[in-house]
């Protein structure tokens, strides 16, 4: 599990800015050094924890890009068309053992060795037989053309897969492509989640008339088994101060993270802050971000916690740009910062200096062949329409005070966000 002292998150400046919550997480979390070893097939998602140097080169041998006829460079006409019969048919998967006769030419395609002292492969399309049946070549074409040789793509030994690494459907097929069957990867993160308010009934629960069917906990696990964690749901914790301490202080020594939602505010019926500091020590972090101010970090012996707002906009985009990093940091996982798209604004916006904010958008093409956002139409965080009917955010910093229509703005998908 993740060590942490009660102090290393310790801050003492007012209001905190994303990007100081980011680096503040990233720079002390203590990344988590138990590995498994998976089938490629189960790779997708995980971290990579050690190189991965290629045992062999890409491509292992040197072959044809495409079908046609191999020559050697010796044979290459030069300023005038050149027939010459034909020595052989090499197929992909074949062998080509002995070397094409001088003034001769093999039939050849994609991906088939290239025979031995063959340097050079036209493409069929651009060849024609005469009567005699010998291929007839065009001059001009360049020593070394349409042939792929041994390691083009990655030498032998190149470290071609670094520890860190998430790994991508494009990494599994290197892996494979270097005949491997199994990866070392940092085993999954443990996160415990809870929401805490006597207003949630769970999903398949009877619910008062007074209480919301609880949404946030089922995004926040799902988000989180996106990230390759392995999630442990406790449900939902009443608005008890005791009780709250009691079930964080169980899972805190068989958790790497605990994450909840609602009762992070300042509320006189906002009891996690106080709950944390009974067992543990809580910096309560009054984010500069919209939405999602009230966010909450602490250490509960040893174990980070991330206590994020009720409402589920603000919890999504907290989500997002805290727990996410969070994440990735106890993995071991390299830095993979978040890169905004330029897009164009369709819409008009204010917002306060010193604070960033995230504003939900929809894109579409316009007729000059441009992106353009269209912000939704209503405001608040706890609009979920609002996240199930736009594409992404619209991401505005410190420094913005007023979007115009036809302003170049940074658009963040939701794929890139999960």
């Amino acid at each position: 599990m993740a060590q942490l002292s009660d102090d290393c998150f310790a801050f003492g400046g007012p209001m905190m800015s994303v990007n100081e919550a980011v680096g503040l997480i990233t720079t002390r979390v203590n990344a988590i050094v138990d590995l498994e070893t998976v089938a490629l097939i189960h790779a997708d998602g995980r971290v990579l924890a050690r190189d991965i140097a290629a045992p062999l080169p890409l491509p292992p041998f040197t072959n044809s890009a495409v079908d046609g006829y191999a020559v050697r460079n010796a044979d290459l006409p030069d300023s005038a068309e050149r027939a010459l019969p034909l020595d052989g048919r090499i197929q992909a998967g074949g062998l080509a053992l002995v070397p094409i006769k001088a003034g001769h030419t093999a039939r050849i395609f994609t991906g088939a060795p290239m025979p031995p002292d063959a340097e050079t492969v036209f493409m069929q399309e651009d060849v024609r037989l005469d009567d005699a049946g010998r291929v007839v070549l065009p001059p001009g074409l360049k020593p070394g053309a349409n042939v792929r040789p041994a390691g083009e793509d990655i030498p032998q030994g190149h470290i071609a897969l670094r520890a860190g690494q998430r790994l991508l459907p494009q990494h599994v097929a290197l892996a494979a492509a270097f005949g491997l069957v199994r990866l070392d990867v940092v085993r999954r993160i443990r996160v415990a989640v809870f929401s805490t308010g006597d207003e949630l009934a769970s999903p398949g629960e009877p619910r008062a008339a007074s209480q919301l069917f609880d949404s946030n906990r089922f995004m926040l696990m799902t988000m989180l088994r996106r990230l390759g964690c392995d999630v442990s749901d406790l449900g939902i914790l009443r608005d008890e101060r005791t009780l709250l301490a009691n079930g964080l202080k169980q899972v805190a020594g068989t958790h790497d993270l605990i994450l909840t939602t609602g009762g992070v505010s300042t509320g006189e019926e906002d009891h996690v802050k106080a709950a944390v500091e009974s067992i543990g020590s809580l910096v309560l972090w009054r984010m500069a971000i919209k939405p999602g101010r009230p966010v909450a970090m602490g250490i509960i012996e040893g174990t980070p916690l991330i206590g994020l707002p009720g409402n589920p906009v603000a919890s999504f985009v907290t989500f997002a740009h805290v727990v996410r990093p969070t994440v990735l940091a106890l993995a071991g996982s390299l830095p993979a910062p978040l890169l905004p798209i330029p897009v164009r604004a369709a819409f008009t916006y204010k917002k306060k200096a010193g604070r960033r904010e995230y504003v939900r958008a929809s894109l579409r093409r316009t007729q000059d062949g441009a992106l353009e956002a269209i912000k939704f139409p209503r405001e608040g965080a706890g609009l979920l329409s609002s996240l199930v009917d736009t594409d992404g955010l619209i991401e505005l910093d410190e420094e913005v005070t007023r979007v115009e229509p036809g302003q170049s703005v940074g658009f963040l998908s939701y794929a890139d966000l999960l």
